[in-house]
């Protein structure tokens, strides 16, 4: 969805959800719980995307050397973002937002506070879910930065504890301040054997306390046999499912290191093991 939309009136009653949260993960890095106000969030698939908004005459965050995408201040910039909640509670929605400084939308999002007002679409939707895959496939979910949003729906809606199935997480990110729901997805691994949990930066000379985890890439952890490691088998073309969420870059590496491996982007006329959300 473009950054900017001018096809609707920023009116008040456009404005038809609150923001009940605002939890600061990391500089640049948010994470919002908004509720609808007079009318129900609808039923929705782990994985799939909501579309937040503000007018153009919205106050925007602000750093030292922003430049600023002018918008028009009476209509409604609007801005699609995976759902990170889980699907079976529909009290509010949780997103999963990194700050694009001059971008038109995120800037007026972080400048947002609790009990503040804003446009929440009436309608979730998205291909990006598990429909696909079959229950029994192992499950690999790999994402940079706040492409983990659509996998922490799917865990927290839909994937049960299953010794027989296999499920991991790797996520990628510059440094460690940047692994979002790090506590939640360490505690998942300690309560279920069968989930594994592998984060990796690539600017480990930032930190302020030594980084003792894998430096480089997420492709760096697949070719380095960490699931191997993680699962005591290697996942294979036959055994497991791979979705993919994040940079481009991330994307095309890891779709050409899958498909050397005999792995096969999804479509509905060729099914496949790859099942990849472009969002950029």
């Amino acid at each position: 969805m473009p950054e900017v939309e001018v096809g609707e009136r920023a009116t008040t009653e456009a404005l038809n959800a609150v923001l009940l949260q605002r939890i600061e993960v990391a500089p640049g890095l948010l994470i919002l719980r908004v509720a609808p106000d007079g009318w129900e969030l609808p039923a929705f698939s782990a994985g799939q995307f909501a579309v937040l908004g503000l007018p153009g005459s919205a106050p925007r965050y602000r750093l030292a050397g922003d430049e600023e995408e002018p918008a028009p201040p009476g209509k409604l910039i609007r801005r699609a973002y995976s759902v990170a909640s889980s699907s079976l509670d529909r009290q509010y929605l949780e997103l999963y937002v990194t700050l694009v400084r001059s971008g038109a939308l995120t800037p007026r999002l972080f400048a947002l506070q609790p009990g503040d007002r804003l446009f929440l679409g009436k309608k979730i939707t998205g291909m990006f879910t598990l429909d696909s895959v079959p229950k029994s496939a192992h499950l690999v979910l790999i994402a940079t930065g706040t492409g983990l949003a659509p996998y922490m729906s799917m865990l927290r809606s839909e994937l049960l504890c299953d010794p027989a199935r296999h499920i991991a997480v790797l996520l990628g990110a510059r440094h460690s301040w940047d692994l979002g729901y790090r506590g939640e997805l360490i505690t998942m691994m300690r309560l279920c054997p069968s989930f594994s949990y592998l984060p990796i930066i690539s600017r480990p000379d930032d930190e302020v306390h030594p980084w003792s985890g894998p430096v480089g890439h997420v492709q760096d952890l697949w070719r380095g046999g960490a699931l191997a490691a993680a699962w005591g088998e290697a996942p294979s073309a036959a055994t497991t499912h791979v979705l993919l969420c994040g940079s481009p870059g991330m994307i095309d590496g890891m779709v050409a290191l899958l498909e050397a491996e005999g792995y096969r982007e999804h479509s509905k006329k060729e099914p496949g093991q790859i099942h990849v959300e472009r969002y950029w």
